[in-house]
């Protein structure tokens, strides 16, 4: 099938998985520190102190995630939406009207459940049971979303605030998300997707459809855990303490910035080539290459200073970025089958919302006892060759498996 006919036959369902994960934005790290300044500021708080209360409302929403995010095997994507788009709408209103630090933190517990969590969970799922064939293209055009809101929101919200002030922000977010997001996901998915005889038959399907409780005994699980938790991980860590790295290597921290776009541009390009890649040889082939971009960034990073190692890191990023994103969200189905599909999703996403956590956390606890942050990065770069080099005979376990399997079939 042409990508424009897949486009034009599945539109409604692309479209809302994008919004579904567009308005997540609400509830992820970049859109929340934008309000970090004015949140220190009336609460009195310190960078410390703020990113304490930021670290533990995410382990909270991590521990819940997995409990929680089972719901999306029990109701439609439209039934969880009318739950959790209001949710996050009355997080946004809180952050707009609290005026103590626990009602904060709670706040921001709900905007990293509800947003981050859900909403992602809601679109993935849906994308990862609705399509078989071509799960690569679906996914990869959905989480497109991710990236449009973090180049549309920042800039949206800064213009908002600078008008009716950060807290009245919050509302408008809320309003957004009660008057267009959930009237629109809701049209958009009020049908279930159904396959179709112009669907083309799957290149392999997955063995058995695993329960939770399987997937949690399953070894080969916990080794691809290994090589999964390292972008969110190293990605949140970097960014997290750029302004320390820019200062270390006496680059311009706008010029920095600036590299965010190329990262952009190459998260969506391979976003978008992944998807492709994976329908045509599978998420489990793909496997292997994913954190070499990784790796290289994070080795440029450490080992040269000049200005232009700040942009061959950032396209490097993208890369790896843009492939594993398309990848978790096919891997998982590919797999464990679909029947489960949010329950492990669910766990998968709240293991890599604590390996977000905790990254920042971690580095910064080595910084202050003085271990060089530049070894830091070379550290992470070659512990993601070592991982790729796992997940290649990862990848052969797991394609040797599904073939021995006796519930396996072939197109």
């Amino acid at each position: 099938m042409s990508f424009l006919l897949f486009l034009r036959e599945n539109a409604r369902w692309l479209a809302g998985g994008f919004l579904l994960t567009f308005f997540s934005s609400f509830g992820q790290t970049f859109f929340i520190s934008l309000s970090a300044g004015d949140i220190r500021a009336e609460y009195g708080l310190s960078h410390g102190a703020f990113g304490m209360i930021y670290m533990l409302a995410t382990l909270a929403s991590a521990f819940t995630l997995p409990r929680f995010g089972q719901i999306v095997d029990r109701h439609s994507v439209k039934t969880v939406t009318f739950i959790v788009v209001p949710v996050l709408a009355v997080a946004c209103i809180s952050m707009a009207l609290s005026s103590s630090v626990i009602v904060l933190c709670v706040t921001i517990y709900l905007l990293r459940l509800f947003g981050q969590g859900m909403m992602t969970q809601n679109a993935l799922t849906a994308m990862g049971r609705w399509f078989a064939a071509q799960r690569g293209r679906a996914v990869s055009l959905v989480t497109l979303g991710h990236n449009a809101g973090e180049a549309v929101l920042p800039l949206l919200f800064v213009a908002v605030a600078g008008a009716v002030g950060w807290r009245n922000s919050w509302l408008v977010a809320a309003a957004v998300l009660v008057v267009v997001a959930l009237p629109a996901i809701a049209a958009l998915m009020a049908v279930e997707r159904a396959p179709r005889s112009s669907d083309p038959p799957p290149r392999v399907s997955a063995a058995r459809h695993w329960t939770r409780a399987e997937v949690i005994r399953d070894p080969l699980f916990y080794a691809l855990l290994l090589g999964v938790m390292a972008p969110g991980f190293i990605g949140t860590t970097i960014f997290f303490h750029q302004v320390y790295l820019v200062e270390l290597r006496g680059w311009s921290l706008e010029v920095f910035a600036s590299a965010f776009t190329f990262m952009a541009a190459m998260t969506v390009t391979f976003a978008l080539v992944s998807g492709q890649l994976i329908d045509r040889f599978s998420a489990v082939a793909l496997l292997p290459s994913f954190l070499l971009p990784l790796g290289a960034a994070c080795l440029v990073l450490a080992f040269f200073e000049g200005q232009w190692a700040a942009f061959a890191f950032m396209g490097l990023l993208g890369i790896s970025y843009g492939c594993s994103s398309t990848l978790f969200g096919a891997l998982w189905p590919e797999i464990y089958g679909t029947h489960y599909l949010g329950a492990v999703r669910a766990l998968t996403v709240a293991i890599l919302v604590f390996a977000t956590a905790m990254g920042p956390g971690l580095t910064g606890y080595l910084i202050d006892l003085g271990v060089s942050y530049p070894l830091q990065i070379a550290a992470m770069g070659f512990y993601c060759l070592a991982a790729a080099a796992l997940m290649l005979a990862v990848s052969r376990r797991l394609a040797a498996r599904a073939l021995q399997s006796p519930y396996a079939s072939a197109s």
